[in-house]
């Protein structure tokens, strides 16, 4: 069942209808990275020119940057899932109806979260997933624990987090919330299918499309085998 949601939601995304959220996807969140990677560069620099070494030196502050710049390439790796996240939180809707309208035409349409939840939501999981990242950051240099905990960590948060707002258009999230643990195993697999995505460079600019359409493919699955289930007679 996931794998194939996942790639219907992976070439969904890639089709003309997408195509002016996908841009407009891929600018704000290259944007959010090259605004967050300036900004901790110029931190850098700053701190080194502080430095009394590095005042009596200028050859270091000239390869320490740059070796910092290269660093922090690498490193925002670990900060594009809280940055999918927000950048999630704007577009959810436009995909999640795409989606729905595509697949899904006989059913009721889902109900767009109201802005001001929508973007706590997002905001909020994007504080937790930007502290979960900087822990799994510690282990960066020990491969292939930084892999393992890089996955794990997104797998669960990801999957937790995307489900919740697909599965918010229909739902309240006390409900939401029962769902998504009766089927712990389905969320967690297709969250880490997300987790993978996002560890591969410039694919990972997709993971806020990819993430929502997969989930909107997951829920309406999973709802309708609860519903499925709940019609059985009574034994």
């Amino acid at each position: 069942m996931i794998i194939d949601a996942a790639l219907r939601a992976f070439r969904q995304i890639l089709s003309p209808p997408f195509r002016k959220v996908l841009w407009k996807s891929l600018g704000l969140t290259a944007v959010l990275l090259a605004l967050i990677w300036a900004a901790l560069t110029k931190l850098f620099a700053y701190w080194l020119g502080s430095s009394a070494f590095v005042a009596e030196h200028p050859w270091v502050d000239a390869y320490a940057v740059f070796l910092a710049g290269f660093g922090l390439v690498i490193g925002l790796g670990y900060l594009i899932p809280p940055v999918s996240m927000l950048v999630a939180g704007f577009f959810l809707d436009d995909v999640a109806e795409k989606v729905e309208a595509l697949h899904y035409p006989a059913d009721p349409p889902g109900t767009a979260l109201p802005a001001a939840t929508a973007l706590w939501e997002a905001v909020r999981f994007a504080g937790v997933a930007l502290l979960v990242n900087l822990v799994a950051l510690i282990f960066l240099l020990i491969p292939p624990i930084n892999i393992a905990a890089f996955l794990a960590a997104n797998a669960y948060l990801l999957g937790r987090e995307y489900f919740a707002l697909a599965a918010g258009r229909f739902r309240p999230l006390t409900e939401v919330r029962a769902m998504r643990e009766r089927n712990a195993g389905t969320v967690l697999f297709a969250g880490f299918i997300i987790a993978c995505m996002v560890a591969v460079p410039i694919l990972n600019l997709l993971t806020p499309l990819f993430g929502t359409a997969l989930m909107v493919h997951v829920h309406k699955r999973l709802s309708a085998r609860e519903d499925a289930r709940a019609a059985l007679p009574a034994r």
